[in-house]
């Protein structure tokens, strides 16, 4: 009867346990970086795998915000995201976005890297980030080298590069 009482107890405690974890992990899945004031930005993708809502958003490797929203444009055939960054970020409107991960096992985020223009993204929920690049499939990468495809034309010669020949007739 002793081990009965003392196996519910602990069970007690299990799922208690489990139930906070679960309230917490709910109540900050959509918190922004820093919970005050957020605006949105949209940016559009031809790839953004790997990268899910909620995902962080990260200027300078510091977390500035989150993906609210990912949709895809039928019309377009891209990726449509909605980030959510805390309104103490003014960025350019040359602004980069680019899909990236934490190493080869780690998530996927949103990296933007201010340009240098003088005019800014709006804080209107009507911003467009204009430069983005998407995410780098790395299976089809590690696939592409192993099966030999490691940037040459064929296994004995070298890539053709359009540049080198232009510059063939060009004296020092």
């Amino acid at each position: 009867m002793r081990e009965s009482a003392f196996e519910t107890v602990v069970g007690a405690l299990v799922v208690v346990v489990a139930a906070v974890f679960l309230w917490f992990a709910l109540a900050r899945g959509g918190e922004a970086a820093t919970g005050s004031d957020q605006y949105e930005l949209t940016a559009r993708f031809n790839s953004v795998s790997g990268l899910a809502r909620g995902s962080d958003v990260r200027i300078a490797g510091v977390k500035a915000g989150i993906v609210k929203a990912i949709d895809g444009d039928p019309e377009r055939f891209e990726a449509v995201v909605t980030l959510s960054l805390d309104t103490k970020w003014v960025l350019p409107d040359d602004t980069d976005a680019r899909v990236s991960t934490d190493g080869l096992l780690g998530g996927a985020y949103i990296a933007l890297e201010p340009g240098g223009g003088m005019d800014t993204l709006p804080q209107d929920g009507k911003g467009v980030i204009q430069y983005t690049r998407g995410s780098v499939d790395l299976l089809t990468l590690f696939a592409s080298f192993a099966a030999g495809g490691g940037g040459s034309d064929t296994p004995d010669e070298p890539a053709a590069d359009p540049l080198v020949d232009d510059l063939e007739g060009v004296e020092p």
